[in-house]
Order: structure tokens, then C-alpha cells, then sequence
């Protein structure tokens, strides 16, 4: 029987699994485990701190952190005192992170490390609101005792409070009507928005989950993205309630590191993960000797066809069965080894996959269970089911969850785990429900129960000629070279579409070293006659499908990537096309006044 409240949820879970391992991070160069007796133990010395600090049902209390086991505890403490939680992604500037603190009224804030304290303490003084600080990480150096302190001796405080009458009587009135969180959008277009969340949201969207996947307390997974992502949130959850194991990833740079050492049977990624594996894989290819080629290729395509005969419940033949242990064996098994070896499948969302890249992954034995969905419908929308799914769609939709596809062609939502609105935002909540159903600004073709995403509906362009583009699917489609690793299309009003080029510069210095193509600079190598006409051959190639309106004409190749500290990236990676087409207006402008 699944619990409607969180709260309820991690104590029960916390008595049932006693003494095996709930969360799992690195510390001092070793794996260490936190029982779920344990975790119970600090959610509930967190819970009555934070009481003690006076924070009364519905207040606001912020998280400003990577991830790391004093994020979820912390969650859990906030939950259990029925406050919500108000996460801030740990790469946002000050000025972002006072925005949503001031929006929220957030007058607790906990925070990870140095680098967000920092910025923390840059508004605190002038903050109408926040009023404490609580630091995970006791290396930072506090400046202040009377407004900062360390979780532990924040959780200590709770260890002796005498506060326990108050808790459970908190936890007694806790309903499903409770809010849960507040998590604000990105912001691609305008300010950030803050997308209200109940407990109710998250049960129905268990109850989803519990159907469409299989998972059990067996399973370990590793906590990668942004906990303050709506994906890794509510994924963490589900992954608690089962029993799982979760393991931190607090860099992401380490991240294969990591999952040689975890093992994970699971983990939530987004597309860039699986694009730059394979980046990886078919850099290696290139200049691999012609034998190693071949047999590469040969084990990849016996794999698919056996991955495409296991999604339709088909028997595998014997002599495809022995052809498919060689591969394994010789090849699969390695590729499978780069995310540790145990992942029975991958929960993957938050932007376009392409069916390429998707179904090679499935044909080395790697399952992608590739799915659709917003902050404001809980995460998933639709998923891959375990059978007859269909690669290149994002499968169908999850129970309880209803989709149709408006005459503009937009995704429209409706079901229990849709949002209420946006906090403090009467108009633009109005804005995008219309007879119950939530508009998505994403457009998709809907065909035998399968969803299919097109494009963003803002990010739709119509070429001087009149032609409509949709930029995603020309990006995801010449994307799919490895040696390209970030791709901007442009193309609004224009005589045709044109694109702004990051290559994958690991690849591109090793390939002008094998041509002897000189360079001193990256600046130098994008810009040289060899290295460009390269990139003209493979854009060719990739674009071939492409209908002549959505090929890219002209490109420029950039010597450095798009960033979020740029202000070119929203914390989510995705593309601020406005800020993009504003910056380097002069470089785009240049692509057109060739003619």
C-alpha cells in the first residue's frame, strides 16, 4: 500500500528496510552507507530543528546544494514539519538564487558548500526574508555564528529537542493536499516561474511508475542529476519507497568513475549523457584498425536483432543466440561496462534522443526506457513500456495521465499529476490551462497511442520563404556526429537556415594531429580551410533525410562551448536561443551577407 504523504513514506520505509543501506556517497575516498534506520533517525532530528528554528506548516524553506545525503535528510526534515521545499539549483548565479528567495519568502536556507554560501551571504544582509543559513559541508569557514551553522550541529539540535509532541502531531494532520515543493523552471524565456507541487502530485505519479516499471529493494541507483531537477526529485522518491539503494554523484565529471565503483542497476540521465558515450565510442572507432571495425559493427548489429526480437516477445533462434554470447563476449559486454556493468535500464528524458543514438544503446544491451515530461506534470508524461515500444517515439502515456494533441499541434495534459499553478501567478497559470487540460508548449504528433515530440512551440522558426522549421529535430539529427558537441540552429525570418557549430574538440585536435593540419589555438583550428570543409562533408551526410528547407547552409564553428555561466545555457542545459541569436548576432548576420 503506498503512503500519500512523503513523510509517512521515509518513517515507514525507515522501520521496514531496518539496517540496509539507504543512501550511499563518497567520502575521503571511500563509499560509505546510510542505513534507512539511520535516515529515519536524522529526518526526524531535522524535523524538530527546524521546529525549534519556529518553521510553521506551509512556510518555504530553501536548499541550495549539490547532491549529497544531507539533501534528501534535509527534504525528508522539511516535508516531516509539513514546510516545503523550495530547491535552487547549485550552479545558479546569486542573482538567480535571490530571486527565487525573495519570491518564496524563504527565510531558512540550507546550503552545500562554499561556493553557495558565498553567494548566499552576497544578499543576505540586504534579504527582507532569509534569516538563517545551515551549511552541509563543515570545511566551509561561517562568518557569521549568528545567522550560520553547520548541519551538524544543526542536526545535534534536534537530536536533544523536546519537540516530539509537536512532530507527530505535525505528522498526524499531514494530508496528500499538502504542498510538497516549489521548483522553479528555468527560464529559456523570461523569469522563472515557480511550479507548485503536492503530495497528491507525487502518490498518483507513484502509483504510475509502480505500473510501467520494474524495480524492487534490489535495485541501486545513482543519484546523478540535479536533485533540484524535477526528474532526479521525484525518481528518488520513487527510488526510497521501493527499498532502493541511492548513490550520489556530486560531480559530475566523475561520473564514469563513479559507476564503475557503484555497479548501478539504474539511473535517470538526459540525452547529452548517451550522446557523449557514443561520441566516445565511435571517436575510438574511427581510427580503430579495419578487423576491430568490422568487428564492432557485426556485434552491434547482431545485438539488434536480438534487442528488436526481446521488445516483441519473439524467441531468439540458437544460432542467433550463440552469434549474440560471441558478442557479448568480444564487444557488448565492454560497452556495457563503461556505466558499470549492472544497469538493467535507464530512465531518460529532458530533450530530444536521437533514435540513432538510442537504439545502438539498446543493441549493446544497454535499455533505455526514454519517456516526456515537465516540472509542471511531475516528470513523466509518457515512457517506454518493458515491451512493443517504439524507438524514435517517447512511448505512451503513464496511467492516470491523458494526452491529446491540440489543432495548433500542441501536447496538451490532463490528470492528477499536472500542477495546481504557478506560485504568485494567477495570469500565467491562467495562461496555460485551457477546459482542465494543461497546454505543454511542446508540439508532437500522437499515432496508435505513441507520442512523438516535434519541437517547443517557441522555438518553432518560419523561414522568409515561409517555411515552418523545427530546430530540436535539425540539431538532434546533425548532432548525431561525434565530432560536434553543441549545435545552435538559426533560421526565424531568414533565406534559409544556418547553424553555430561547437565541435567536440577532443575529437577535431586528434583528427588535425592524424592530417598534419597545423594549429596553435582552438580559435585557429575552427577556422582553417581543411578543418571547415571536414565539417561541410560530415554536416552533408548527417542531413541527407533533411528536407532542402531544414538543411543548414552555412555554419560557423566556435572555438569555445556554450555555457550557463555565459548566460547561453539554463541550468537544465538547454539552448537560451534569444540570448544566443543576441550575442553573436555579428557572426550570424556574416553567415547571411555572403549572398
Amino acid at each position: 500500500m503506498r503512503e500519500e504523504h512523503l513523510a509517512h513514506m521515509v518513517r515507514n520505509k525507515a522501520t521496514q528496510y531496518g539496517g540496509k543501506a539507504a543512501l550511499r556517497a563518497k567520502s575521503g575516498g571511500q563509499w560509505k552507507d546510510i542505513s534507512y534506520e539511520s535516515l529515519g533517525e536524522q529526518v526526524r532530528a531535522a524535523a524538530k530543528a527546524l521546529l525549534e528554528m519556529g518553521v510553521k506548516e506551509g512556510e518555504m524553506v530553501g536548499i541550495f546544494s549539490q547532491n549529497r545525503p544531507e539533501w534528501t535528510i534535509a527534504d525528508y526534515g522539511i516535508l516531516s514539519v509539513r514546510a516545503v521545499s523550495v530547491p535552487i539549483y547549485a550552479t545558479n548565479t546569486a542573482r538567480q538564487a535571490e530571486y527565487i528567495v525573495n519570491d518564496a519568502e524563504v527565510r531558512i536556507i540550507l546550503v552545500g558548500g562554499a561556493e553557495q554560501y558565498k553567494k548566499i551571504r552576497s544578499f543576505f544582509d540586504g534579504s527582507p526574508y532569509l534569516k538563517k543559513i545551515i551549511v552541509f559541508d563543515d570545511g566551509v569557514k561561517l562568518d557569521g555564528k549568528e545567522h550560520s551553522v553547520y548541519f551538524r550541529d544543526f542536526i545535534e539540535e534536534g537530536r536533544v529537542s523536546e519537540k516530539d509532541a509537536e512532530l507527530e502531531k505535525r505528522l498526524e494532520e499531514a494530508s496528500v493536499d499538502d504542498l510538497a515543493t516549489l521548483i522553479y523552471t528555468s527560464g529559456t524565456t523570461g523569469e522563472p516561474k515557480g511550479v507548485i507541487l503536492h503530495h497528491s502530485n507525487i502518490y498518483h505519479s507513484f502509483i504510475a511508475h509502480d505500473e510501467r516499471l520494474d524495480v524492487s529493494d534490489r535495485d541501486v541507483s545513482m543519484c546523478f542529476l540535479p536533485l533540484t531537477h524535477v526528474f532526479e526529485r521525484v525518481w528518488s522518491y520513487f527510488a526510497l519507497g521501493n527499498g532502493m539503494t541511492i548513490a550520489y554523484c556530486d560531480d559530475t565529471t566523475k561520473i564514469v568513475e563513479y559507476l564503475q565503483g557503484v555497479k548501478p542497476t539504474v539511473m535517470c540521465a538526459v540525452p547529452r549523457f548517451y550522446e557523449k558515450i557514443y561520441s566516445a565510442v565511435f571517436e575510438k572507432l574511427e581510427t580503430a584498425p579495419p578487423k576491430k571495425k568490422k568487428l564492432f559493427l557485426w556485434a552491434v548489429k547482431t545485438g539488434e536483432e536480438v534487442y528488436k526480437r526481446k521488445k516483441e516477445k519473439k524467441s531468439i533462434p540458437p544460432f542467433l543466440r550463440l552469434k549474440h554470447r560471441i558478442a557479448e563476449a568480444l564487444v557488448l559486454k565492454k560497452i556495457q561496462g563503461v556505466v558499470g556493468g549492472r544497469i538493467r535500464f535507464f530512465p531518460c528524458a529532458g530533450a530530444p534522443l536521437s533514435q540513432k543514438i538510442e537504439e545502438f544503446f539498446h543493441s549493446a544491451g544497454i535499455r533505455i526506457t526514454y519517456g516526456y515530461g515537465l516540472t509542471e506534470t511531475t516528470a513523466t508524461v509518457t515512457c517506454h513500456e518493458n515491451y512493443h515500444f517504439r524507438p524514435g517515439t517517447v512511448g505512451k502515456p503513464i496511467k492516470g495521465v491523458e494526452v491529446k494533441i491540440a489543432p495548433s499541434g500542441e501536447i496538451l495534459v490532463r490528470g492528477e499529476n499536472v500542477m495546481k499553478g504557478y506560485y504568485k501567478k494567477p495570469a500565467a497559470t491562467a495562461e496555460v490551462f485551457e477546459d482542465g487540460w494543461f497546454k505543454t508548449g511542446d508540439v508532437g504528433v500522437l499515432e496508435d497511442g505513441y507520442l512523438t515530440i516535434t519541437d517547443r512551440i517557441k522555438d518553432l522558426m518560419k523561414t522568409s520563404g515561409g517555411k515552418y522549421i523545427a530546430p530540436q529535430y535539425i540539431e538532434t539529427t546533425i548532432g548525431n556526429d561525434h565530432f560536434i558537441e553543441q549545435i545552435n540552429v538559426i533560421g526565424d525570418q531568414r533565406k534559409f537556415v544556418s547553424a553555430l557549430i561547437v565541435p567536440s574538440f577532443d575529437a577535431l585536435e586528434e583528427y588535425a594531429r592524424s592530417q598534419n593540419i597545423p594549429f596553435s589555438s582552438r580559435e585557429e583550428l575552427v577556422k582553417h580551410p581543411a578543418v571547415v570543409e571536414f565539417y561541410q562533408k560530415r554536416i552533408d551526410e548527417q542531413q541527407k533525410e533533411l528536407a532542402e528547407y531544414e538543411k543548414v547552409k552555412r555554419f560557423t564553428l566556435l572555438d569555445h562551448p556554450f555555457t550557463q555561466d555565459s548566460g547561453e545555457m539554463t541550468p537544465t542545459m538547454k539552448l537560451k536561443r534569444k540570448v544566443i541569436a543576441e550575442k553573436y548576432r555579428d557572426l550570424i548576420d556574416a553567415m547571411y551577407d555572403k549572398d
